[in-house]
């Protein structure tokens, strides 16, 4: 019984303390004799191909300690959760896929003149044409942001017997969806120092993912994992917007570079336009009862917007197509997902990973057929919630506890006890 003593009794967070009496250390918060400032060149242009980078002027700079480019990296010059679509450093005869793809990196005795040195260098792009739309993304004309296209992954599910389903259906319901791009918002923007202990590249980040964050560091500097440390720093919020990577490979290679400690810190311009977003979602969903309000067929289309960079997208979407029933039991089921690339900022993990978009569908679904079917909206939930022996959407059976029922009855009793109490 030792090992549940937690469960039922009020726990102390382990870094609670810390941050309520102000001492807690973020990153941006660690301090290094000698250290240096660190800053990354964005392009302005959302599509297009690098010509060049001139960085004599800003290496003439004083106080310039450091000015490196694509050409300068050792490694794969490259990243990415699921796919390394994204480059650390766009090199020239590079594309650039979004504003704000980093171009170069300066450090610095001062931030001031890091800033300084970013304004001297010279940068020419041949300029593309952009696509911000996820369907138009998707047309066989539109703008190729990768030569393999733009639709970057397809998931599909099919259950039954949808077109007779719906055939036999006493109630329809059709309805087009749009979410919109979300930022995470949270508090502390991307920051991180690096600093060598003899061969080893030491990394503290606000981060979600220090594990990931050290492959991607030793892949990019061409060293062995084992000469890569990264400590997570006190985390300002994350939400899942701080599983990708941000500083760390930058940290990294302006430490191995000027062998002294270095501090990035973004700005909060830098940090909105720069990290990942919520996917927004376009979505078309078709809902069939039977006259008493029993689900019967379901479809769905979904396509989802990855920006420039795949990140989490087609987990997230695979996740969305699995969930966008909703926890209701419908024996025959259609869902088409798509993941589609764009020169939009570029999508990843927020909180939900997929199924707050679709909850926000389905569930106005159930409310638009309660409307249309003459019942209420808890009694069409309660209708078709799934239970223990039901079987999802993609034909899992659910063996164990389900409780959306439990959860239903609890709420509306507590609604009613609530307003009898107020009246």
């Amino acid at each position: 019984m030792s090992d549940y003593k937690v469960i039922g009794h009020s726990v102390q967070k382990l870094d609670a303390v810390e941050k309520v009496l102000g001492v807690a250390k973020y990153a941006a918060d660690i301090q290094f004799p000698g250290m240096i400032y660190g800053k990354t060149l964005r392009s302005k242009v959302a599509h297009g191909v690098l010509l060049s980078v001139d960085t004599g002027k800003a290496k003439a700079l004083p106080g310039v300690v450091s000015v490196l480019t694509g050409d300068d990296i050792p490694g794969s010059n490259s990243s990415g959760i699921i796919i390394k679509d994204e480059p650390v450093l766009v090199k020239n005869g590079q594309k650039i896929r979004k504003i704000g793809d980093p171009i170069a990196l300066v450090a610095a005795e001062t931030e001031e003149i890091a800033e300084q040195a970013l304004r001297l260098i010279e940068v020419k792009v041949d300029e593309l044409p952009a696509v911000f739309d996820p369907v138009a993304a998707m047309k066989d004309d539109a703008p190729k942001i990768y030569e393999k296209g733009n639709v970057l992954a397809v998931r599909k599910i099919r259950r039954g017997d949808v077109e007779k389903a719906f055939a036999e259906c006493a109630v329809i319901v059709e309805q087009d969806y749009q979410t919109q791009m979300a930022e995470h918002a949270y508090i502390e923007p991307e920051a991180g120092v690096a600093k060598l202990d003899g061969d080893i590249v030491t990394v503290w980040v606000c981060t979600q993912n220090p594990h990931y964050d050290a492959k991607e560091i030793a892949r990019n500097l061409n060293i062995g994992l084992n000469r890569v440390r990264v400590i997570q720093a006190t985390t300002g919020g994350g939400f899942g917007g701080k599983l990708d990577v941000s500083v760390q490979v930058h940290l990294g290679l302006l430490a191995v570079a000027t062998r002294r400690p270095v501090k990035m810190i973004y700005s909060r311009h830098e940090s909105i336009a720069n990290s990942v977003k919520r996917h927004p979602f376009i979505m078309k969903l078709k809902s069939g009862s039977d006259a008493n309000g029993k689900l019967l067929a379901f479809e769905a289309s979904i396509i989802g917007d990855t920006g420039a960079y795949a990140s989490y997208g087609p987990g997230t979407l695979t996740r969305s197509a699995v969930h966008v029933m909703g926890p209701y039991e419908v024996p025959n089921v259609k869902v088409d997902a798509y993941t589609v690339y764009t020169n939009n900022p570029q999508a990843g993990a927020m909180r939900g990973f997929g199924v707050p978009q679709v909850a926000f569908a389905h569930e106005s679904q159930m409310d638009i057929l309660a409307e249309k079917l003459g019942v209420s909206p808890l009694k069409i939930r309660l209708i078709n919630a799934l239970r223990p022996g039901s079987f999802t959407g993609t034909g899992t059976e659910l063996k164990d506890s389900v409780g959306i029922v439990e959860t239903l009855e609890a709420a509306t009793a507590g609604a009613k006890k609530t307003m009898e109490l107020n009246w």
